[in-house]
């Protein structure tokens, strides 16, 4: 078997056993990793900034008794430092190149693992397909013609497309577990303050904003926040302590849970019969795992919930943007693409008492929805409302590009502050996605499961929120489910190794 279908078909935790065994070498996994990036590289466009030569010296120096030594690994373009390494964030704004580790890479390395490239996301993490002017449309290896998903999409096609077996991401509205529904992985969006940000940031997006990975299995996403979750000394807060390893929680079986799910749209948007069909296997198979399963509904979470965090995240935008003047000393919105410009722009008009109000009443529902789902140990909702879409297929066409070039070219983003204009607007960035942002306002954990392929041949997975800081109870949920499922044998069918 060569190198490189060892890569392609283990996960991150095998591939290290095999390492431990002496079966493999950290540069020959390294190398294998370069060449599948490079051959894959115009099928999948997934690749900001390859580190090819930094991750050799790497390999060659690596201690073979780390828990994940050697294993090829990469870093999304966006809200992490690595030393010396350019971070574009999806965008024409000329790069940050830091000269520090983010905590959260220098436990990466620490585990041994090897970043190979920093992988692409859509410009400042904004669209929920990664697609971008700096670095153009990011592709599904299950089909080329459709999307990945966004924005940690480059992370989940280097997966996905047996680059390497598990890369880094980040969830501030969805974008850990839309890329995972995408492509057929398994995406934990980690509870608040459980992995720390620092010293690039405190908080990101208000605190929306969580790192982790996607992975093949689950045993890595447990295995992997076992190596990077807890305390920095710079981080403002954490979430509360797990009750032991979340590997252990991984490898046991949950027993008998009380699970529930929620149908509906919180947009009031159609949902797909595929979609509500990928809910509905996640359902069976939680049955045969043993679990009482119950239909709920929520009536807090609506339009106004979805809207107020948009309009946040919009206030987030105009934020970077001035930073971003601050750190070039020049304005940049010549340089970000226009619907970056035009939510930068909406997010300026809005005062700091109203940011501060809709906030307070996020957290109020927050509250609500805890309180209603305390009774169970987990809550099925989908992920993506249609199977995973064609390239492009979210941008603005015909009327709606116009509307948008005139918001722009003629500063009418005051339009926005119309209810009417503003909901519409809502549904046109959203209507694929309804509700990953809820557990990103709440604090939440919230788990991918790629319980299903549509009738296309493309993954569709749906979503378990759980309890806050109870990362445990869910992967335990999840690990049952994907042996039940057998979903981790499936591979997407791009340049299959010999």
């Amino acid at each position: 078997m060569s190198v490189e279908r060892i890569l392609w078909e283990n996960d991150a935790t095998g591939v290290a056993e095999l390492v431990h065994k002496g079966d493999v070498s950290p540069l020959e996994l390294a190398d294998a990793a370069i060449a599948r990036a490079e051959a894959t590289r115009t099928e999948l466009n997934a690749i900001a900034e390859p580190l090819y030569d930094a991750a050799r010296l790497r390999a060659k120096a690596v201690d073979r008794t780390l828990p994940l030594a050697g294993v090829p690994f990469a870093i999304k373009d966006l809200g992490i430092a690595q030393k010396g390494v350019p971070t574009h964030g999806g965008s024409r704004v000329p790069a940050f190149v830091p000269d520090f580790n983010s905590v959260l890479t220098e436990r990466y390395l620490a585990a041994g693992l090897n970043p190979v490239v920093t992988s692409t996301t859509p410009e400042y993490g904004l669209r929920l397909m990664t697609e971008s002017a700096a670095f153009g449309v990011t592709r599904s290896p299950w089909n080329s013609g459709h999307t990945t998903g966004g924005s940690s999409g480059g992370a989940s096609a280097l997966v996905s497309g047996g680059v390497v077996p598990v890369a880094h991401a980040s969830d501030g509205g969805g974008s850990i577990r839309v890329p995972s529904a995408c492509t057929g992985l398994v995406g934990l969006k980690t509870s608040r303050g459980r992995v720390p940000l620092s010293p690039l940031v405190s908080e990101s997006w208000y605190g929306f904003v969580v790192d982790h990975a996607v992975t093949r299995s689950v045993r890595d996403s447990a295995l992997l926040l076992d190596l990077t979750h807890g305390p920095d000394t710079l981080a403002p807060y954490a979430a509360r302590s797990p009750r032991g390893p979340f590997a252990a929680a991984a490898a046991r079986d949950p027993g008998k849970l009380k699970l529930a799910v929620y149908r509906q749209s919180p947009l009031g948007l159609p949902i797909s019969a595929e979609t509500l069909r990928a809910l509905d296997t996640a359902v069976a198979i939680a049955r045969e795992g043993g679990h009482d399963v119950e239909d709920i509904d929520l009536p807090m979470l609506d339009r106004n919930f979805v809207a107020g965090f948009a309009k946040c995240v919009s206030s987030a935008v105009a934020g970077t943007l001035r930073m971003e003047a601050k750190r070039h000393g020049r304005p940049v919105a010549a340089d970000v693409e226009r619907a970056t410009r035009v939510l930068g722009r909406y997010g300026e008009l809005m005062s700091g008492g109203e940011t501060y109000a809709i906030l307070e009443r996020l957290h109020a529902t927050s509250r609500q929805l805890i309180s209603a789902t305390a009774g169970f140990d987990a809550v099925f909702m989908p992920i993506i409302a249609h199977p995973p879409l064609a390239c492009g297929a979210m941008n603005p066409k015909g009327v709606d590009a116009l509307i948008e070039d005139l918001l722009d070219k003629l500063r009418l983003t005051w339009l926005l502050k119309n209810p009417g204009f503003f909901s519409q607007l809502l549904d046109k960035s959203l209507w694929f996605t309804h509700w990953p942002a809820i557990q990103n306002v709440t604090g939440q954990p919230s788990i991918a499961l790629p319980v299903y392929v549509t009738e296309g041949g493309l993954p569709l997975g749906i979503q378990a929120a759980g309890r806050p800081g109870d990362e445990g109870t869910l992967l335990s949920l999840a690990a049952q489910m994907e042996k039940i499922s057998g979903w981790t044998k499936r591979r997407a069918p791009l340049r299959v190794p010999q």
